[in-house]
């Protein structure tokens, strides 16, 4: 009797070891889901973000490479004491990319906006002569383009400003593509027929 009685506990306790057995499976099945899962979110996050990083610095490259610079001084033509036109030279940045200075066109165009102590005008017209490059009026790297803006042609609601001696003003010129340019400059004390402002 008393062998029956340990065999019979020896079998119990075989017992309880496979049902440890499995109880551990399980939880190591459990454990290796979750850091399935885990693992997952996180290259699934990682891989979202490096995409959001690539199209910010692609974003960034683009109005970069869509800038373009004033190149030389900038004229102003007079009758004194009048003002006639101001004129500047422009080219696109080295390595850059086309930009539209078409005056006609109905989007994706050049805006060029004027501002001194009296006046602002949003949108001035413009026009382009081509120094170097094809008659597109497409600035591509290479193109020299000159940009004349009539002081008649400005208009902040009460006709054409007064642009005197000592009047300082700005020419902001907005790209569809690339960064905004300020061209700010101050008159000198004595109008004259050309002059060249830096």
């Amino acid at each position: 009797m008393r062998a029956l009685i340990h065999r019979a506990s020896q079998d119990v306790r075989r017992g309880e070891r496979g049902i440890t057995g499995l109880e551990t499976a399980i939880i190591l099945i459990a454990f290796v889901v979750v850091a399935t899962v885990f693992a997952f979110i996180v290259l699934t996050t990682g891989i979202f973000s490096a995409e959001r990083g690539k199209e910010t610095v692609f974003a960034g490259l683009q109005k970069a490479r869509g800038t373009m610079e004033i190149r030389g001084g900038v004229i102003v033509t007079a009758t004194p004491p009048d003002v006639d036109t101001i004129q500047f030279a422009v080219a696109t940045a080295a390595g850059g990319d086309p930009i539209p200075l078409d005056p006609a066109a109905p989007a994706l165009r050049t805006v060029i906006a004027y501002r001194d102590p009296i006046t602002v005008d949003n949108d001035v017209p413009y026009t382009v002569t081509v120094i170097v490059g094809d008659a597109d009026y497409l600035l591509e790297p290479g193109e020299l383009f000159v940009v004349t803006v009539a002081r008649a042609d400005i208009d902040g609601g009460s006709g054409p400003p007064d642009i005197t001696a000592n009047l300082r003003w700005t020419l902001e010129i907005q790209t569809p593509v690339g960064a905004t340019i300020d061209l700010t400059r101050s008159m000198p004390g004595e109008i004259g027929t050309v002059m060249q402002l830096h």
